[in-house]
């Protein structure tokens, strides 16, 4: 059995409560007590101890859309695996058997901070592949994934008929883009009523032929696996809306970079929303219309706002400055707290696991001296699943 125990911290749990003088004891990497000082029954019981002498436990935070691993650093092509642009149709890739734990980003996310990535495939692809969610912590992507298959990646937008215009191949529109999302939706959605009629009666009704693409769809169908759609555009928003409706999808909405200019459409239709790249120039023609007042302008309409970097468009180590600088344009420093943590969670559908500093969760936290949202500061003490990581 693993332990270990926090005293005499201010711990910022992101679950309602924040407890001036408070303790947290870890048990086999799982939160398993936390509270006021004045409860604590375990000092001089538990080994090892830590005297935070009054410094702040925040939960380790989480960038909910980003591709570490996949590109990485200073690899060139050779390191490159995250868009594999030969057809616009990819669900069966996974990013797990691309993502290099060796990547020194990954380092560089858990100094910052970031215990957990959520990382995959690019956006050349109309469906590009699963998403995972991983610790950033660990030798082998097995011993670091937190979920897999996390979400399936679909694109929408500039960036999936700029690719295959240059391959004179469709999708060269976004009718065409949409045309073939919305047939391959259907198929799938016709391949998993083929196999559920088979497994009802399999004498009456044949099972289809095994097709890897449109299995790899099933839970994606059944609104069980969550589907990260990528649109910078309010007009590619609001299509990626529109499909996800008509298939009654599980969905985000991944980057928003127009999402203020239809902040009302967001909320009417409940869509939680992954924002960012922001840090960064207005690189394309999509994103003419960013800005960092569109945080305040969808946290104020009462969306759900993750903040997140998109590495490597922005290095993962500047999270949580991207935050800090949505509150210097107008967002309020809670919301920023609650993107990097329990809302980026909450939109991965990992708040079961992390987030939040709560009893059951997993024991992943970072001790700081000052404000997490200091660029000045970095935590002095990174934990992911109750072991404390040493650099």
């Amino acid at each position: 059995m693993s332990e270990l125990l926090i005293v005499n911290a201010r711990i910022v749990t992101m679950a309602g409560k924040t407890y001036e003088n408070g303790f947290l004891y870890a048990r086999d990497g799982k939160i398993a007590e936390l509270g006021a000082m004045a409860d604590c029954t375990l000092e001089g019981k538990v080994e090892p101890a830590i005297d935070a002498q009054g410094k702040t436990l925040f939960p380790g935070m989480i960038d909910a859309h980003c591709h570490v691993g996949m590109w990485e650093d200073s690899m060139g092509f050779e390191g490159a695996d995250g868009n594999e642009a030969t057809e616009p149709l990819t669900p069966q890739l996974r990013a797990i058997d691309a993502i290099n734990p060796y990547d020194r980003y990954i380092a560089d996310a858990r100094k910052a901070g970031i215990t957990t990535l959520v990382t995959g495939p690019g956006s050349t692809n109309i469906v590009g592949g699963q998403f995972a969610a991983i610790k950033t912590r660990g030798r082998s992507i097995d011993d670091m994934i937190l979920k897999a298959p996390l979400a399936m990646k679909v694109a929408l937008g500039e960036n999936p008929k700029k690719a295959y215009k240059a391959r004179n191949q469709a999708p060269t529109t976004r009718m065409a883009t949409a045309a073939i999302l919305r047939e391959f939706l259907q198929n799938s959605l016709n391949y998993k009523r083929k196999k559920e009629a088979h497994l009802a009666d399999p004498e009456k009704n044949k099972e289809p032929d095994y097709n890897f693409k449109y299995e790899s769809m099933l839970d994606v169908m059944d609104g069980k696996l969550l589907v990260k759609i990528h649109a910078h555009r309010a007009d590619d928003i609001c299509t990626a809306i529109r499909i996800a409706k008509e298939f009654h999808l599980d969905f985000t909405i991944e980057h928003a970079t127009e999402g203020h200019l239809i902040a009302d459409i967001l909320k009417e239709n409940n869509v939680n929303v992954n924002l960012g790249p922001t840090l960064s120039d207005r690189s394309k023609p999509e994103l003419k219309n960013m800005t960092y007042a569109t945080y305040q302008t969808l946290a104020e309409a009462g969306l759900r706002i993750a903040t997140i970097t998109d590495h490597p468009v922005i290095p993962i180590e500047y999270l949580p400055l991207s935050a800090a600088l949505a509150v210097k344009n107008g967002l309020c420093r809670e919301d920023a707290l609650r993107s990097l943590t329990i809302n980026a969670a909450e939109n991965c559908r990992i708040a079961d696991r992390v987030g939040s500093l709560e009893i059951g969760k997993d024991a992943d936290m970072c001790l700081y001296s000052g404000d997490i949202l200091d660029l000045y500061n970095k935590p002095e003490l990174v934990i992911i699943n109750g072991e404390i990581c040493s650099e």
